[in-house]
């Protein structure tokens, strides 16, 4: 297949973009997708390029630019950057983007995601794994391409893509309150190996030490405690509401219900008054470090 990168003379095609696939499955994303792709047909049509051409303009092959004018890629921020430049579209090509990096995530990752961005105070507590929105990119990567049946390196790179897309959270004005208890055994797990792991300490560090945020340790050496069924996680907003799950409590689903959401804060109540506290954690974790 031709494929030009900027400055190279290498145009880029479906090998060189793995993961940006329409998921079928998604309504919404699908027919996003379609309707961007139809508008990008019609512009490139109305200035007379041939799709090769327009793929050369851009810096991509022309089978890579039928696929993504008939909805069946997603097109990545530089293809509707160079799009809109020439295309001369003023800029409304190169919008589309906020709806369309949205697509490239899973509903049931971008649905978390957009609860996440909206509560004024998340709390978790974390017994298997390092917490989502505290993992690396190698991390999460390393945890995908262990699970069973295997993802493709395409769908792997999607997930990846997606859960670094949750930490934004990090990045909000004003900054929510955010809380996560992680059990000492998440942190001892060498994930992806001896670098990917210290540097996967190293971020915990990096995020415990900011001024919103409040990183525990559980001990393995504590007692039991209420979060021995599972994970645990408790979302606030600004309207007074709350979202609550557990793995050991209402069938693992997703709750709003008051009752339930006092249940849940009870629970992990309990559990951060059993870790140690957030300077001590800190400090253990930097003695980890010192370990290896």
């Amino acid at each position: 297949m031709t494929v030009v990168e900027a400055g190279s003379g290498r145009l880029k095609g479906e090998a060189d973009e793995p993961g940006w696939e329409v998921d079928p499955d998604d309504e919404w994303g699908v027919a996003l997708i379609a309707t961007v792709g139809r508008q990008l047909k019609l512009r490139r049509e109305a200035v007379g390029m041939r799709a090769a051409e327009f793929g050369t303009a851009v810096g991509y092959g022309e089978d890579m630019v039928y696929k993504i004018e008939g909805g069946k890629r997603i097109p990545r921020q530089d293809y509707l950057s160079r799009a809109d430049e020439v295309l001369g579209a003023g800029g409304l090509v190169a919008a589309t983007w906020e709806d369309v990096k949205r697509v490239r995530y899973p509903k049931k990752v971008r649905e978390l995601a957009k609860l996440e961005g909206q509560a004024v105070e998340i709390g978790v507590y974390e017994c298997n794994s390092i917490n989502g929105l505290l993992q690396t990119p190698d991390h999460a990567r390393a945890l995908f391409e262990s699970w069973q049946p295997a993802y493709s390196p395409e769908e792997v790179e999607r997930l990846v893509g997606a859960r670094m897309a949750r930490q934004s959270v990090f990045e909000r004005s004003p900054a929510p309150s955010l809380s996560f208890v992680q059990e000492e055994a998440t942190l001892r797990r060498p994930v992806g190996g001896t670098m990917v792991w210290r540097q996967q300490l190293e971020r915990l560090l990096e995020v415990g030490r900011l001024r919103n945020v409040r990183l525990q340790v559980m001990p393995t050496s504590s007692e039991a405690h209420p979060g021995l069924n599972g994970r645990i996680e408790v979302l606030k907003f600004g309207d007074g509401t709350a979202v609550g799950r557990s793995d050991g409590a209402f069938a693992g689903r997703p709750t709003t219900d008051p009752k339930h959401i006092r249940i849940l804060e009870l629970r992990y109540g309990t559990i951060r008054a059993q870790a140690l506290p957030p300077r001590e954690s800190l400090a253990f974790i930097e003695q980890l470090l010192g370990e290896t």
